[in-house]
């Protein structure tokens, strides 16, 4: 609540103690939210000039016309969404120090770059332009925003990277757009000096953080070697003006702060990563137990999720603890009402896929397999789409390359990579269009309202360099605003 409402109101009681406040707070307005108080009994000690006394937060007046930051869905209209392209820390990456930093190949950054270009392109036909974020430029406004942010975030980061004192006052003199540049790459331009590694999976927006109805979660990274695009995450989220309010209001959910997400007595930590987390509808989400994310980090975000009121279940899949399956989005991913495309080994066969389904109330649910667990809670008339039309080698061939990792841009238009042809053509098979990124491109070209009137089509990326680096366009992509 705003300080000039609390202070009226406690004004107000001093005076008519038997006052009767009414809050209207719309669920609809996750950014921001309207406060309007009034007292009844003002309708009986007031002038008649003033029957009514109504006090309103102008800070929070706007979300009565736009909302900002809110994902009920994996399909709904996407509308606002942070990416990064690849940048020139990528270069660093030798063979021997691959395996270390997350990346399974050495890829040529210029065609990785401009493979990227086009994916942005694409989502710029869906989404205004300005609504496609660039995380540097996140980082950016967040630093312009708060110096004691600022300072708070070097100093976690030069511990973190153990760098000695002397680079401080270098990074304190770094104009705000170069600086946000450095905190990514580890590269000091105008010394030449490489200051730490690169982050190369920063790429993977969706990893470092999610939406869930109008909550963030700030998830929390299993490997040291992404550790540092945790502390960036915590600071944007924390520090940039568009999440000002979820802040005020308790919306954001850090997974990093130790006091309330310890832990467990057995010693298991808390990671989740956002490939692990899948909300279906307002009421479901999904959290992956993976390579990646654990069973007490799981247990431990169900519980604050209820204790917020953000869902109404939590279920949670396991899949095998393998760099092949790291994320369930790479397991399976919604685009469209009725429809998943995923591995069927694990969604449908019973390779582990194992799910149990969280209430607030009442005892967890059991399912053997993800498809059954779906039918029976989710929707009875889900169909599950085969990546690699689900024949060996080509289901294990393209699962690798990304091929149950597609991005909804609204229900039945989806993103996804090229190289994957056995899942295209099983697309077909169900009915939807398959269309190249640069033939769309080409066609919104002569016809700028193309994207509107699409209808079940899949848009595919070329992924030569991308698909290298073990993540697609759901990877590839932070929601942060879905029509609901």
């Amino acid at each position: 609540m705003p300080p000039k409402l609390k202070r009226w109101r406690k004004e107000s009681s001093d005076k008519q103690p038997n006052e009767m406040p009414f809050y209207v707070l719309p669920h609809e307005m996750p950014f921001y939210a309207a406060r309007l108080s009034f007292s009844f009994s003002d309708l009986l000690y007031t002038p008649s000039i003033r029957l009514l006394q109504l006090r309103i937060s102008f800070t929070y007046f706007a979300a009565l016309f736009m909302k900002q930051i809110y994902v009920p869905s994996e399909i709904g209209t996407l509308q606002k969404v942070i990416v990064h392209s690849p940048d020139d820390g990528i270069t660093r990456i030798s063979p021997r120090r691959a395996g270390e930093l997350l990346f399974d190949d050495i890829v040529y950054l210029p065609q990785m770059q401009q493979e990227h270009r086009i994916f942005v392109d694409v989502l710029t036909q869906f989404v205004d332009r300005e609504n496609v974020l660039e995380a540097e430029d996140v980082i950016r406004a967040a630093l312009d925003n708060s110096e004691e942010g600022k300072k708070e975030v070097l100093d976690m980061i030069m511990q973190f990277e153990e760098l000695p004192l002397e680079y401080r006052q270098d990074l304190d003199l770094i104009e705000h757009k170069e600086l946000a540049k450095v905190l990514i790459t580890g590269y000091l331009p105008d010394t030449d000096t490489i200051l730490f590694d690169p982050i190369p999976n920063f790429i993977f927006t969706r990893d470092i953080a999610v939406v869930i109805n109008d909550h963030v979660v700030i998830s929390k990274a299993a490997k040291e070697a992404r550790y540092r695009e945790n502390l960036l995450t915590r600071f944007s989220f924390w520090h940039h003006p568009l999440f000002e309010s979820l802040k005020e209001t308790g919306k954001i959910i850090n997974l990093n702060i130790v006091n309330k997400f310890p832990r467990s007595r057995k010693g298991e930590v808390v990671s989740i990563e956002g490939g692990d987390m899948m909300i279906l509808n307002p009421q479901y989400l999904l959290v992956g137990c993976s390579e990646r994310s654990t069973m007490h980090a799981f247990h431990s975000l169900k519980e604050v999720l209820f204790e917020k009121g953000v869902v109404e279940n939590v279920a949670t899949i396991k899949i095998p603890q393998d760099r092949a399956f790291m994320h369930i989005d790479t397991v399976f991913t919604q685009i469209n009402d009725d429809h998943i495309v995923g591995f069927l080994p694990i969604v449908t066969g019973g390779l582990s896929g194992f799910v149990e389904v969280h209430s607030k109330d009442g005892p967890p649910r059991k399912y053997s397999t993800i498809q059954d667990f779906i039918l029976a809670e989710v929707n009875p008339r889900m169909e599950f789409i085969p990546a690699g039309g689900g024949e060996s080698p080509f289901q294990e061939r393209e699962q690798w390359t990304d091929a149950c990792n597609l991005l909804a841009l609204k229900p039945g238009v989806a993103l996804a990579y090229d190289r994957n042809v056995k899942t295209a053509k099983a697309l077909a098979d169900r009915g939807y269009r398959i269309i190249t990124a640069t033939d769309f491109l080409a066609s919104c070209a002569s016809n700028p309202a193309n994207a509107e009137t699409l209808q079940d089509t899949i848009i595919t990326l070329p992924s030569a360099e991308l698909s290298r680096a073990r993540g697609g366009a759901h990877c590839m992509s932070c929601p942060i605003l879905r029509e609901g």
